[in-house]
Formats: C-alpha cells, structure tokens, sequence
C-alpha cells in the first residue's frame, strides 16, 4: 500500500450482467477487495458520462434512497477533519494505511496524492469520470460496487425483483454482498495487523463470529436493515439503546450502601463497545430532597489505551451476550434518590488524542490546525445522554458477603 497507482491504467473490460450462477463469497472478496484496488480504467464503449461517473451524486440519480442513506452516514464521512490533519504529517506510505479504508478507490488516492504533493503521484490530470471531490468524499458507492467499470451488487431479493439492465451495462449480482466476510475487509484487522496488549485494533469480525448472533445474523442484518445504507453504530443512541439492557440497583454490604449498575450486552453481536474509540460512562449521583445532584462515582465501560497505543489503561468491554456488574460506594449520609445516567462518547479516544496534539502545536504545519481544531470540535459534540435511572436510597437489598 505505500504507491497510488495512476489514473491511466487500462483495464480488460467485460460485458455487465447478472451471472446465473454467482461465484462462492470467498472467491468473489478475494478479488474484489484487492490490495490496493486498481484503477478502473478504460472506459467501455457505448458509455456515457454518467454511466462512468465514479460521483456519488451521479449514482444517487437512479438510486436515489440510496444515495440519500448514505449521505446522512459515516462512510460519506470517513474523510473528514480527524483524517484530513493527519494527512498533514504523514508519510504517503502511512497515509495509505489509512486510505485503505478511509478512501479506498485508487482514484482517491491519486487525488490525495496530488494534492498532499506525496513523491508518488501521479503527473497527469484525472479522467473525466474522476470528480475533483471524489478523494474527500470518504467510503463512496464505487468502493464497493464498481471495479474495473462493471457493477456488483447483492442477489435481487423475493421482494427486489431484477430489474431490466438499463444504465452501466447493467451488474453483476454476488451472494458476498450479504455475507459479514464483506464488511470483515475493513472491521477486521489481520492477524499480522496492529495490536496493544496482543488484541488487535480492530477485530469487529472475529468478536462476531463468536457471538450468539452469528447463527442468525450478519452484520448486514444490523446495520443495513432492509439493505439501506444508513451503517448505524454507536453514534446512534436508537441503536445503541437496543444492544444493551441496565439496571440499577442499591446493594447493603457489612452496613455499607453500593450501588450497582449491572449492564447486559443483549443486541450487540460484537464486544460493547467493539473497538477502543468509543467509550459509554456510567455516571452515578446522590439527589437531594431539593434535587440537587452529588455526584458519587464514574465507571467507564470500554477497552481504554494510551495515545500512543502502546498501552492497555482498562478493557472493560461487554462481549455478546454477556454481562457486567459496575459498583461505587454510596456516601453514609447520602439520602434521597440514586441517579445513574449513561452517557455515550463514541470519539473519546480521540479527543484524548486531538486534544493532546493541540497541546504540541508548533510542532505540525500550520494547515494541520483548523482541521485538528474542527476535529476535535466534532468528537465533542458527537457525545449524547443515553439514559437516566433513578432509584430510592433507603431501598438496599442486603447481600452476603
């Protein structure tokens, strides 16, 4: 990955139409999500611009829910200021690191490239079917349904007739499209990947594969129901909502009051929180008679590393299906109500990670800052209340000890 391929590259092209009998999932991902993805190439006669327009725009004017979904969704902003500054101080060989998720299509790359003034870039202009916007434009609908010019999308369901192939030659229809092993290209690190503690950084796939959901259900099933392409994760407090299951309870032990949080990871096929971005508070307080909040302790539920990943703080993560308890001491002369509010921050480790680099200004290039400064800005404001339990003081169940 440390090359942007050019945008000339001349691809063998073949006729689009859905195969009557599509190839085994295995054998269609290993060559569709190649390392890197070559460029499209050549375009085939008899197609018009649109038709070989990589712009999501120009997708969205057939498929225009769609292309809606998507817009609203993190993929359309995988390139965004949290990326865009690192780019700033990366080498083009780390960059495409990234890029291979973030912006995938060698297209977006190149552009990158010429942009970033990378050594390896190419010296001539895009193609016309290139839109200068295509590399800032994230995880868009050609990374995973054109290659080489040809479309591929999921098998026409009972209630998704195949429709006549009018636009693009028509597509290619592939069972792989509703197989997890798709979404594995990205939320699954190899086993040679990244690691802090010896668990890899992301290992969203292999934590399924392992969960009482991987029986009945794909990681489609969850985050693209109904085959929209909304991709809703943590960032969604309906979503979040249905993975897990709290309770609250006060707990009496050797004449101490503790109040217990006991969290159930019920809709999540996957540890909860999967990976070490996010993070969800648990934050207790005594209420007072008046109403007035003191706050009593905070416990934080997710797998906590330093930012320079060398180090494991705290993995506190639920796995699917399972279950964990989360406990404070409740002050002696605590009276009233006890107040557990859940709060999400699905960007904490990296506004630990922007704030500390805003700490070390001088030393990044001065185009590396508004966006640092924008990134940092997002994350916080991406934080939600998720929900609130209330339970009475003086009602503490006793407990052996």
């Amino acid at each position: 990955m440390g090359r942007v391929l050019g945008f000339f590259v001349i691809a063998v092209l073949a006729a689009c139409s859905p195969k009557p009998t599509p190839e085994d999932p295995e054998t269609f991902l290993s060559r569709h999500w190649q390392e890197p993805i070559p460029a499209q190439g050549e375009v085939p006669a008899g197609f018009t611009a649109l038709d070989a327009s990589l712009a999501p725009e120009s997708c969205g004017q057939c498929h225009a829910a769609q292309w809606r979904e998507w817009q609203g969704s993190l993929h359309a902003r995988a390139v965004g200021p949290g990326l865009l500054w690192q780019l700033q101080v990366m080498d083009q060989a780390a960059a495409n690191r990234c890029l291979r998720c973030h912006a995938p299509l060698a297209e977006q790359k190149a552009l990158l490239a010429q942009q970033m003034n990378w050594p390896a870039r190419p010296a001539t202009a895009p193609p016309s079917y290139v839109p200068a916007n295509l590399a800032h434009e994230g995880l868009v609908c050609a990374a995973c349904h054109v290659r080489g010019h040809r479309r591929f999308g999921p098998v026409p369901g009972e209630n998704r007739p195949l429709k006549g192939s009018t636009g693009h030659g028509g597509f290619e229809a592939a069972p792989a499209f509703s197989d997890s092993r798709f979404c594995a290209h990205c939320h699954q690190f190899p086993e040679s990947g990244p690691r802090t503690a010896g668990k890899l950084h992301e290992d969203t796939y292999a934590q399924w594969k392992v969960s009482p959901q991987a029986a009945t259900q794909t990681c489609q099933s969850c985050h693209m129901p109904n085959r929209q392409h909304l991709w809703r994760g943590i960032h969604d407090a309906g979503t979040t909502r249905g993975a897990i299951d709290v309770a609250l309870a006060i707990e009496s032990r050797q004449g101490k009051r503790v109040a217990v949080a006991t969290v159930r990871n019920v809709g999540a096929g996957h540890h909860f929180p999967t990976y070490m971005v996010p993070k969800v508070e648990l934050r207790f307080a005594a209420i007072d008679g008046s109403g007035a909040a003191a706050a009593i302790g905070t416990r934080v539920i997710g797998w906590t590393v330093d930012t320079d990943l060398k180090h494991e703080i705290a993995d506190t993560r639920i796995p699917a299906g399972g279950t964990a308890r989360f406990e404070v001491d409740v002050p002696a002369g605590a009276q009233g109500e006890l107040e557990l509010v859940v709060v999400v921050k699905p960007g904490e480790h990296y506004e630990r990670t922007f704030t500390q680099s805003l700490q070390r200004a001088g030393q990044w290039p001065a185009a590396a800052l508004p966006p640092l400064r924008e990134a940092l800005a997002r994350v916080r404001s991406a934080e939600y209340e998720l929900l609130r339990l209330r339970r009475p003081l003086a009602a503490a169940a006793r407990i052996a000890n």
